[in-house]
């Protein structure tokens, strides 16, 4: 039944600097009235809904504040230039110092995060395929590290 995600919603202190701000992202608008925007992540599959008002001060909870986006493995691997070439710094997830892009191998998937101009936490995310003998370490991989993992684990497979 259900298929996906169609919308999600953030509060912004001010629609014009948000729209600037996300349309940099490649998102587009698709409906704006005087105290909210909605804009395409994917046309007529999913948008983002912007809400201008005191909520902005909220103080950030991800169950409040925060939207993944979709990417793939490789545009994750490339995300710290992408958003460098919009201006926008990746911030650290958690208690992490890196803000490089991460493996999550128990949840099978990848993230970078950043930030919007009223604090709500971004993140560009995928999806991971994890071998089993992985799928239940609590670890959160370097690209590198990840990618020195899976080649260590086919060439047991290689020698078994």
């Amino acid at each position: 039944m259900i298929e996906g995600l169609y919308e999600a919603h953030l509060p912004v202190k001010d629609l014009d600097d948000a729209i600037e701000f996300y349309t940099n992202l490649g998102l587009q608008v698709a409906l704006r009235d005087e105290e909210t925007v909605f804009l395409w992540i994917e046309k007529d599959k999913s948008w983002l809904g912007l809400w201008q008002g005191e909520e902005y001060k909220l103080p950030y909870h991800p169950s409040v504040r925060h939207v993944a986006f979709r990417v793939s493995y490789e545009d994750l691997k490339r995300s710290l230039n992408w958003l460098e070439t919009k201006g926008i710094e990746a911030v650290p997830f958690g208690n992490r110092k890196s803000v490089a892009p991460f493996i999550r191998s128990h949840q099978s998937n990848a993230s970078v995060y950043f930030k919007d101009p009223d604090g709500n936490s971004l993140e560009l995310m995928c999806t991971v395929d994890t071998p089993e003998e992985l799928q239940k370490v609590c670890k959160k991989w370097s690209i590198t590290e990840w990618e020195e993992s899976l080649k260590r684990l086919k060439l047991q497979d290689i020698y078994k």
